[in-house]
């Protein structure tokens, strides 16, 4: 406070300043304004026809498949050998429009999530291309001149933060249009890794609306959290300089990671970004969380949501009042673990984990409460199971995943009539490091437009393939022989070299093919 000369505005003090803008500020921050409508109204996917059925995997590799399909699901998809996150990204949006009669005319934007693209300059420009090509060959009109086409990048994250810049675009000079945001990427590890049995690949697009048919997305209240974890999850351009290409010129894009040490990274970003959204909050963070209609999170593998979620609800109970003091403490007593430790394990930040850091586990008290806390018939009450038969069948997608638990979740309440009440929540990660918490509000009659996701119908035509063809895919080699998949999908056609008549070295080429 004080009467401080405005530096900018000689003459004037401060507090007049202050007092003139006060009514402004008032009446952006007023709850008496109308609450934002934007938000989902459609969501549609694709993912490879190849399946590895973790069972004949862990066969191959002679490794534990109880273990396996409690830890990770049951199987993972595999691009084909004319694929990657372009290919699948078209073939999502364009399914998108086409399923949900979006107008092409009136989108304005159309935002990339990946870490796996192919072109460090272009992005979700060349995903317009496709979609365009095609929309012109079936005679419709195309996506218009008029929309921005940027991709974001940040792990598995990237999707996350698309999806909040078409939010704030349609919130200020895109009013009047619609917005897509799609989520592709192909998760692919080293094999005898740890990483292994949690690869995927697959592409989900998302429509937003000003006027949303599934939930809004209200960004004043979320919970955002970033921190730089030098290594934690990368995926430095060293790896390919010495790389020959393979036979399919594809990039064998295999993370460098530190595998617990990640793990404290995920459970650390992700209790910032729920402090940061509980401190929003009025009430009981732990009585905000119970109330959740459904929470999905990014999974990279099942445990690994299990996890994010327990101790999730931990910090809750660190935060709230004496009840829930109480019930962290009964957690803590089951598990052998000092009730006043955990708490300030929970709710303290933790610098050591830092780019070098000096410890792998970041929060052993709260991990070790969250094992207890897990058979618990409150976690199972919390423990979102809508849609996870389906993202069980497809392994990590980064960006793709959280959207794709979303889609599956809400098709499955839809198509069995369940009530969901009117509050969900997602928890959204990105190694390296960053997480967001955004709750949604389902609008009334949401159960329409979900149903049509089509989560069940994109799994349909799998093709499990045998261990030649996987490691022929895994390393970029076209295998000996490959079944028949369904058309209606963006393939490349073939890859440009330097010629005598133009530059295009490297430049994949896309085609159509339709049924």
């Amino acid at each position: 406070g004080g009467n401080r000369p405005d530096r900018g505005r000689p003459g004037r003090t401060w507090n007049r300043d202050f007092c003139e803008i006060l009514p402004i500020m008032t009446a952006v921050q007023s709850p008496a304004q109308p609450v934002s409508r934007i938000g989902i109204s459609a969501l549609s996917c694709y993912v490879p026809a190849y399946e590895v059925q973790l069972e004949d995997w862990c066969r191959w590799r002679e490794d534990n498949w109880s273990k396996v399909a409690q830890v990770v699901g049951n199987s993972f998809r595999m691009r084909g050998p004319n694929e990657n996150a372009y290919t699948m990204a078209a073939t999502a949006v364009l399914k998108l429009i086409r399923d949900h009669d979006v107008d092409p005319a009136q989108i304005g934007f159309l935002g990339l999530g990946t870490e796996s693209s192919t072109d460090n300059s272009a992005g979700a420009v060349i995903v317009k291309g496709m979609v365009n090509q095609a929309l012109s060959a079936q005679g419709h009109v195309p996506i218009a001149r008029a929309c921005e086409v940027p991709e974001f990048k940040h792990a598995c994250l990237g999707g996350v933060y698309a999806m909040k810049a078409a939010v704030r675009y349609l919130a200020t000079d895109g009013a009047d249009r619609v917005a897509i945001v799609v989520c592709a990427d192909v998760a692919e590890y080293e094999r005898s890794t740890s990483g292994e049995p949690t690869q995927g690949a697959g592409a989900v697009a998302m429509l937003i609306e000003p006027e949303a048919r599934i939930a809004t997305i209200n960004l004043r209240t979320t919970g955002s959290a970033s921190d730089y974890r030098g290594v934690d999850f990368r995926k430095p351009f060293l790896r390919f300089m010495q790389q020959a290409p393979s036979e399919l010129a594809q990039p064998r894009d295999f993370p460098v990671f530190n595998g617990k040490y990640s793990t404290s990274c995920y459970v650390d970003e992700v209790l910032a970004a729920m402090r940061d959204l509980f401190r929003r909050l009025p009430g009981s963070p732990a009585t905000f969380l119970r109330n959740q209609g459904a929470i999905f999170l990014h999974r990279p593998y099942q445990r690994m949501a299990e996890t994010g979620l327990s101790i999730s609800y931990l910090l809750a109970l660190a935060l709230g009042d004496e009840a829930d003091q109480a019930e962290l403490a009964g957690y803590a007593a089951a598990a052998e673990v000092d009730p006043a430790a955990l708490k300030t394990e929970l709710i303290e930040e933790h610098p050591d984990l830092g780019p070098a850091p000096e410890v792998v586990d970041s929060h052993p008290l709260a991990t070790q409460t969250a094992r207890v806390f897990r058979s618990t018939e409150t976690f199972q009450q919390l423990m979102t199971r809508l849609g996870t038969g389906p993202v069980g069948r497809v392994g990590n997608l980064y960006t793709a995943s959280l959207p794709l638990w979303l889609a599956a979740g809400l098709e499955e309440a839809a198509a069995e009539d369940l009530p969901l009440g009117d509050q969900l929540l997602t928890i959204g990660y990105g190694s390296g490091d960053a997480a967001e918490v955004i709750p949604l509000e389902l609008v009334p009659g949401w159960q329409a437009a979900a149903r049509r996701s089509a989560v069940a119908d994109a799994l349909e035509h799998a093709i499990a393939i045998d261990q030649d063809t996987y490691e022929a895919l895994h390393e970029g080699r076209q295998p000996d022989t490959l079944g028949e998949v369904a058309v209606d999908r963006f393939v490349i056609d073939r890859i440009g070299a330097r010629n005598a008549g133009i530059n295009d070295l490297g430049i994949e080429y896309y085609r159509y093919d339709s049924a």
